[in-house]
């Protein structure tokens, strides 16, 4: 990675080679130069022995996501289902010294005070294993579907350990483009993720429209020279699931994102 800034490196998410076992992908992010990986849930499910398979790849873990879910999930045998794997994915992150954990919003038809109670809940069992957890906003989510909202509910829930995180794709997509993000603190941002966003409307959701950096309209020297400015000091992961690249070699995904991430880096600092 270029020296000009102070981000820890980068991380390939799994999402990127769905259709490519643990293993492999892990194999792929080491071929392709990234730094670390991000996990998501599915893998260790998919995976029993997924802690071995990452230890024994030497990869570092910048995240581990949970399943999601339990934000909008209501009292009950199915929140309390969630809240234990939730638990589960804690002591993985433990396991493999991964300081942060990541969610989504997931679905659900609860209230806004439970979800408030819910992410109070989270945050509290984060925090009892020392982790970071880091929400994402999806701007098609029937509720969170912006900054300000997801603000507002971490803001409400009180709990140090909760911040943001931040995705390039869905800030583009949010009408938060480049450094639109100017009037977070620093603070609250706890994880990022990226991908490039075609001109085009989305496909999802989920979106499975993702492209590298400068193969779509993101403002890549704007969001990184402001992310820097904010002194984000952690990882960047490439979140990119698109059907093209599941079709392709895993190792090829990852070297083209990996090249593609250095690119914008070295435009963003390097003149």
């Amino acid at each position: 990675m270029t020296q000009t800034h102070k981000f820890r490196g980068l991380a390939l998410h799994t999402w990127t080679v769905d259709t490519t076992n643990l293993e492999g992908a892990l194999a792929a992010a080491r071929a392709g130069g990234f730094d670390a990986v991000e996990l998501r849930r599915v893998d260790f499910v998919r995976h029993p022995d997924a802690l071995a398979l990452v230890r024994k790849s030497g990869l570092p873990v910048a995240c581990v996501g949970v399943e999601p879910g339990w934000i909008f999930s209501t009292k009950g045998p199915e929140q309390e289902r969630l809240f234990g794997v939730f638990r589960e994915s804690c002591q993985a992150a433990v396991a493999l010294g991964c300081p942060t954990l990541m969610s989504a919003i997931g679905p659900g038809t609860a209230s806004l005070e439970e979800v408030i109670a819910n992410i109070r809940r989270a945050g509290s069992i984060a925090a009892e294993f020392k982790l970071r957890l880091a929400l994402e906003y999806q701007f098609q989510h029937p509720v969170v579907k912006s900054l300000d909202i997801l603000r507002d509910l971490i803001a409400k829930a009180g709990e140090k350990s909760v911040g943001l995180l931040l995705d390039a794709y869905h800030l583009q997509r949010g009408g938060r483009p480049g450094g639109g993000f100017s009037d977070v603190p620093e603070a609250e941002i706890f994880y990022v993720q990226f991908s490039d966003v075609p001109d085009a409307p989305p496909n999802g959701p989920p979106p499975v429209d993702r492209l590298p950096p400068g193969q779509g309209v993101v403002r890549w020297t704007e969001l990184f020279q402001l992310l820097a400015a904010k002194n984000y000091a952690g990882y960047l992961s490439y979140e990119a699931p698109n059907p093209a690249h599941w079709q392709r070699a895993a190792a090829d995904v990852a070297d083209e994102g990996a090249r593609a991430a250095r690119r914008a880096l070295t435009q963003a600092f390097d003149r």
